[in-house]
Formats: C-alpha cells, structure tokens, sequence
C-alpha cells in the first residue's frame, strides 16, 4: 500500500453533510477476530470516540474464526440500513487467494469507506525461547537447526500467516506455522513460550513489547517506527524487500444508503482529528487514515492482486 501513502492530503474534503438524526440508535461494527487481538487495539478506542462525538454507542461485535473470514460473512449479511459497519484489513484482501470458497466477496459485497490505521509489521520473539538481539542472529541459528523454531499467526491466511511465508521465502528457512483464532490467542501462547515468535502488527504488540514480555526484532520496511527507535528496520537486518504493513479499514454492507455512508465518513474524519485518537494510534505507531473513499477503494482492488502473488509464490493453500 505504500503507492498510496499520502494520496489522498484531502480526501476528507467535499463530504456531504446530508441531513437526518443519524444515528437515532446504537451502531454494529462486526470485528472478525476474538477480543485483545489487533483489530481491537484500533476499534476499541475508535468505539469510544464515536460513543463521545456522535452520542451514540458503537457495539463492538467481535465474530473470530477463519482468518477474519467467519466474520466478513456474517457482516456482508448484515442489514445495510446505516447502521451495520464492518472493520477488517489486510487479512481480508489476502482471504480471496487462499480460501477457495468464501461466503462474501469483499468487493461485490461490501462498500469501502475508509482507511482507519496502517501499521508496521514487526517480528516478535519470547525471549527465553529466542536469546537473540538481531534477526541476523536468529537466521544463523534457524539454517543450522531446521525446523527447530514455530510462529504463530491469528490464522490461515491472516496476514500474519502470510507475512510468516514471506519472510521464510526471503530468507530461504524453514518455520512451523502454527494458526489461532485471532491475534491475542497467538499472543499470549508467545508470552506462554508455546510459539517462538509471531510476525504481529504492532499494534497489538506494542504493550507486551514496552512490557518485555516479548521482544521485537525488527520492523518491516526500510525505516525504524518512532514509537519504537530502537528496534532495527527489514532493511538493516539485511531483508531490504520485506515490506509488510498492516491496516485496517472500515465497511459498509453493499445496499447501505449514500446518506448513512456521508454521515459515517464525516464521524470518521471528526474521530481522527480528536486528540485522543492521535494519542491513542501514536502509541501504537500507527497513522490514522486520510485517503478517500475513492483511493480506499483502489487500494484495496490493489492490496488483494499484490497478495495473490505472495500467496501464489507460497503455495499456501487453506481447505
């Protein structure tokens, strides 16, 4: 995604402040994944900026399983009266690749809104399994040891699945993959020493980091993240194409009034100008979302042919 960073300076502009009482009752945000994983780093205060500026609650629906899939299908059968949202990301634009059948088509059946947060992807260990400080070091000791180490993601085909089959094609090694139900779970097994190391967004790592229950060697991408300076970039550790982010971003089931969409959008640029939110995706070293829901759109139609190729190259295949 990064051709689109920094697209849209105004893509806010030009909403339509259509008239109504929107909302006159509680909203539904379907979050595909278990409570404590990733998604509800971003949605849980992004939930309560929306109670604070729109007066009314945001219902966070959280529906785990499959990678985030169980959830995007339940959410793309939702009624589309304005008041049914789904907030998904990265995994659901690798869904499409690895799934052979999937309940939804997440560009048939779903309108895309809006960009909420991109993330880094960063590689964590636990320590006591992993006593290295460099990924170079841990690369010598996985070449010697095949088969030694184990990472869990948030599922099959989650873009932590796959950010994990990346890195084992780049760096030519071999890792047992091991998948949970959301990227909590997959945490706390990390904690727990089950796993090894989880190639998380860091969103939902930073406090188990800050902690030193986990330890994060490196982010992906050439550049280190601000909120974490001291742990080196994919291209200091000597993986100069491993570029992996992770986002999330929000929908509406297709059928959803043009009305309900404007009055969304506009509780969604209010949202992101609060300082709270700015706090909030700060400490994460996230960015808050500023294309259009035009760009959002293209991105998405972009992030799915972009992963069909990693997924292709992978041979990842899931039943």
């Amino acid at each position: 995604m990064a051709a689109f960073a920094g697209a849209g300076a105004a893509g806010w502009t030009g909403l339509a402040q259509a008239a109504g009482d929107w909302p006159n009752k509680p909203v539904n945000l379907v979050v595909p994944f278990p409570a404590g994983g990733g998604t509800d780093t971003f949605a849980r205060p992004f939930s309560a900026q929306f109670a604070k500026i729109a007066g009314k609650t945001l219902v966070i629906d959280n529906r785990g399983g499959a990678g985030g899939t169980l959830g995007a299908g339940i959410a793309a059968k939702a009624a589309p009266d304005g008041y049914n949202f789904f907030m998904g990301g990265t995994h659901h634009v690798i869904a499409p690749s690895v799934y052979p059948k999937l309940e939804y088509d997440l560009e048939r059946d779903f309108i895309p809104l809006a960009l909420l947060a991109s993330v880094p992807q960063v590689l964590v260990v636990n320590p006591k399994n992993v006593p290295f400080n460099t990924v170079q070091e841990l690369l010598v000791d996985m070449r010697s040891k095949p088969g030694k180490y184990s990472y869990g993601s948030a599922g099959a085909g989650s873009s932590h699945h796959l950010a994990g089959e990346l890195f084992k094609l780049q760096t030519k090694t071999n890792i047992l993959h091991i998948p949970y139900k959301g990227a909590g779970p997959a945490l706390q097994d990390l904690i727990a020493g089950n796993v090894d190391m989880v190639f998380d967004g860091l969103g939902s790592s930073a406090q188990h980091i800050k902690s030193g229950r986990i330890k994060a060697l490196m982010m992906a991408g050439n550049q280190r993240n601000p909120a974490f300076p001291d742990v080196s970039s994919a291209t200091e550790s000597g993986l100069p194409d491993y570029t992996v982010s992770t986002w999330y971003g929000l929908w509406a089931p297709k059928g959803t009034p043009d009305a309900a969409q404007q009055h969304m959008l506009e509780e969604v640029r209010k949202i992101g100008a609060s300082d709270e939110i700015k706090a909030a995706w700060a400490k994460n070293g996230a960015e808050y979302g500023k294309l259009s829901q035009q760009q959002f759109a293209a991105m998405i139609h972009s992030e799915i042919q972009r992963w069909a190729q990693v997924v292709k190259a992978s041979g990842v295949k899931i039943d």
